[in-house]
Order: structure tokens, then sequence, then C-alpha cells
């Protein structure tokens, strides 16, 4: 149930039968030249219609910005993490005045995680809230290590989108044969400068990406997104509609 698509009468119905919400968060950045700067948005905004439709839970529109400034200077429209959290804690807040007892929030993009997994604390501290808060990052969620513009995500993207130019993917920065400490200096570097480490904004190899494989990663990652939260909320892997 998208709320943007639905009445006043019929949110306030749905929020009495199933008082759940889900809030996706993205991002505005750059993906290598294949990939449109809202991958991250689309691909969070898809997992997530997907899991409302198997719950029932209440959509809310994604919130496409995030931290993103270590992109720069490739394009990147980004917003500070004291920003994005504020933004998180009134929707959260807004949400329990409505009556909604159960709010996901459900990220996207890796540079917004640090900033997000704090929410739950944040609005247990508010005086008089009292909704259950889960946060979940989809990566988490699925076998294959997660890149930036890819095989993983080219393969996500190509399985949901028709914006991907696959003629102008190029391999970028390929971490698996690197000793252990080299890799986590990079991934240090990373953070603060993705260009730095990536020289081109690609983390992986996107040249062989197929659809196929995104269908398969989103499947895995939808299913256990939906027994995670309803074991998580009910204590039960049931469907809450039924």
């Amino acid at each position: 149930m998208i709320v943007r698509d639905l009445s006043n009468p019929s949110i306030l119905k749905k929020i009495k039968r199933i008082p759940i919400a889900i809030v996706p968060v993205g991002s505005i950045e750059q993906h290598g030249p294949h990939l449109p700067v809202s991958t991250d948005s689309d691909i969070i905004s898809y997992i997530a219609k997907k899991v409302a439709e198997q719950t029932g839970f209440l959509l809310l529109p994604t919130v496409e910005y995030g931290v993103s400034f270590e992109h720069h200077p490739f394009f990147n429209l980004s917003v500070n993490p004291s920003t994005l959290e504020k933004v998180l804690i009134d929707l959260c807040v807004s949400l329990w005045k409505n009556k909604v007892t159960s709010i996901i929030i459900l990220n996207g993009h890796h540079g917004n995680h640090k900033t997000v997994k704090r929410i739950p604390d944040k609005v247990s501290m508010i005086r008089g809230f009292k909704a259950k808060v889960l946060v979940y990052s989809y990566w988490h969620f699925m076998k294959s290590k997660l890149d930036h513009a890819g095989f993983v995500e080219t393969s996500i993207m190509r399985a949901i989108s028709k914006k991907v130019e696959m003629g102008k993917a190029v391999k970028g920065l390929i971490p698996d044969d690197l000793p252990k400490k080299k890799l986590v200096n990079l991934d240090k570097l990373a953070n603060k400068s993705f260009i730095s480490a990536t020289k081109n904004g690609v983390w992986g190899d996107p040249t062989n990406a197929t659809g196929k494989v995104g269908k398969a990663i989103l499947k895995e990652v939808i299913t256990a997104i939906v027994k995670e939260s309803q074991t998580c909320l009910t204590g039960k892997t049931r469907k809450l509609h039924q």
C-alpha cells in the first residue's frame, strides 16, 4: 500500500488494521559511466515496494538524498548526517502521532548506514515515543558482497531498470586478491574519497552483469527482509495480512 496514492480515510483504515510503515532511504550519487545517479534510490524503492506488497505494510515515499560526500568531485547531492538523522527522526515521530506503532527504515546506500542505525536509540529518548523502529541495510540480507556500480549493483539494476547503459560499463577497482590489511586501508580511503580509491568511481567489474543474477539477488534479499521483519515485529514468520 503506497501512502502517496491513498486518500486520508484509506490511510487511517490501513493503519488501524496494520500499523506498520516502511521508510526507504537512498541517495543521489555517481555510479560509474553506465548507471544512473539514482541507482541506490531505485534499488531500495523496488525492494521496499516488494516487501510492502508481501506484508501489507504501509510504504512511504523514498528519502532520495543521503550522505554521499565521499564521491566528490564526481556528482553527488548530499546532506549532512545530522540532517538525514533529523529528517528520519521527524518522520518517525510523525508516523507515531498518526498511530503507526512499528517503523522499518530500509537503507539502500552504504554511506547512510552509520546515521540510520542510530535512529532507534535517538527516538527512544523522545518523551512519549513508543513505536518500535527497525533499521535494515539491504546488502546484509544477501550472500553476495556489495560493490559499487560493479557486478552486483549492475545486475540488480539490469533486473529492474531500463536506464543501464551496458555499452559504457568499465571495470573498476577489483579488491578480491588484495591482502586484508591493504583492503582495510582501501575501505578507509574510499569512505573519505571514493574516487581516490577507485580512480573511475567503480568498485568491481560490471561488464558481465546480468538481469538474471539481479533477479536472484533481489528475491533472496526481499524474502529475507520479509522474514526478518515479521519475526522481529511478531515473533512469527507468517504473513501479517493473512
